[in-house]
């Protein structure tokens, strides 16, 4: 059994089925998520009994930090090796079962440290099927979806290894966490789902709906059904283009659910009365930045009520694009705001070593004094 990914209430089950009160199962649940505790045996507060017998019988996986990479300023890009490490020795055994039905693969997220807080962005599929041209996860294709617990891993580790300060930082009050790594989240929908009410639950991780975020290229049904769920996150749009032409090139997911059909499904999401729709906006010089651009975003989000969009400058890499300007960024923010849409510059952390926006593509650096090894 593994315990990492699981809900109150299969572990309050799988206790019961051990023969023990449904209550260790909290119990678990609170030392997995709010303590971050992922070794049994220091679970104190378990009889000795129950410790050896999920000794025997439980596994808790942790994703294997492969390489930290330190940007200079201050961002940790993470390259995670996954079904790599489990605290349970007597277990090993059925983790390589696991393995041979299921293909191990790396991944990566992103520590990013602020004042008063800090953010994670983290991935919900190895790779990515999406397919978007600008963006270098592309390139690997889908591999495979994560687990929900390798998702909330990805959470998990980080901060556990920031409290201890392993690399010098100290934790902040508030995280913040975005699942804008690799992959769509919205088709790894039920996955995603199982972490997030993990993430979002006062006595699992604890972290405000108001804190995280999930980005979608634009998965008219997988919205749809995130609009319904009693607890989810914040939602973001990646638009990044200004009508069907350009966005057919860019995103090819819209040849599937284009404009019309995605407004349409952002006209009715049911927001919060304190919640905003965010459109994500990548910044590619040449191709969606003209003044004419601006302006057709403007006209696309006019019926929507309650938005913002995020202004990204694009970031390098090994694909046949280059940023815009800083004049033609600030021109197509000042349009979208005289004409009544709020938009915001911004920049992405962690450019020096691969761990920006649209840079997640396993990639080897050069080391920095900075570095920190695995």
């Amino acid at each position: 059994m593994e315990l990492l990914g699981k809900s109150r209430e299969e572990l309050r089950a799988y206790c019961q089925e051990l023969g023990e009160p449904g209550y260790r199962g909290d119990q678990l649940y609170q030392w997995l998520y709010a303590e971050r505790e992922f070794a049994i045996e220091r679970m104190s507060n378990l009889p000795g009994t129950l410790r050896e017998e999920l000794q025997r019988e439980a596994t808790i996986t942790l994703p294997t930090v492969r390489q930290r990479y330190v940007s200079a300023d201050g961002s940790v890009r993470y390259l995670l090796g996954l079904e790599k490490e489990n605290t349970n020795a007597e277990a090993q055994r059925d983790a390589e079962k696991k393995r041979a039905v299921r293909p191990a693969a790396a991944v990566e997220a992103v520590f990013m440290p602020s004042e008063g807080r800090q953010t994670i962005c983290i991935s919900t599929q190895a790779g990515c099927a999406v397919d978007c041209q600008f963006c270098l996860t592309a390139q690997l294709g889908l591999i495979r979806n994560l687990t929900a617990g390798e998702i909330v891993a990805q959470v998990l580790v980080p901060l556990k290894e920031m409290a201890a300060q392993e690399s010098g930082v100290e934790l902040a009050a508030r995280t913040n966490v975005v699942l804008m790594g690799q992959g769509e989240p919205l088709l790894n929908f039920e996955n995603v789902m199982v972490a997030l009410r993990i993430l979002l639950d006062a006595e699992g991780v604890g972290l405000s709906p108001k804190h995280v975020t999930l980005s979608t290229s634009g998965i008219v049904p997988g919205i749809e059904r995130f609009g319904k769920e009693e607890v989810r996150s914040k939602l973001a749009i990646s638009l990044n283009a200004s009508c069907d032409e350009q966005r057919d090139v860019l995103m090819p997911i819209n040849k599937k659910y284009p404009l019309k059909t995605l407004m349409e499904a952002c006209r009715n999401y049911p927001l919060r009365n304190w919640e905003h729709l965010t459109f994500e906006y990548v910044m590619l010089g040449g191709v969606n930045d003209s003044e004419e651009d601006a302006r057709r975003v403007a006209r696309l989000l006019a019926r929507l009520k309650s938005v913002k969009v995020n202004l990204i400058p694009w970031n390098p890499g090994e694909l046949p694009y280059k940023e815009s300007t800083e004049e033609a960024i600030e021109e197509f923010r000042r349009i979208l705001t005289d004409k009544g849409v709020p938009a915001f510059v911004r920049y992405s952390r962690g450019r020096d070593v691969m761990a920006a926006c649209g840079q997640l593509a396993l990639k080897e650096v050069n080391e920095s004094p900075l570095r920190v090894v695995g």
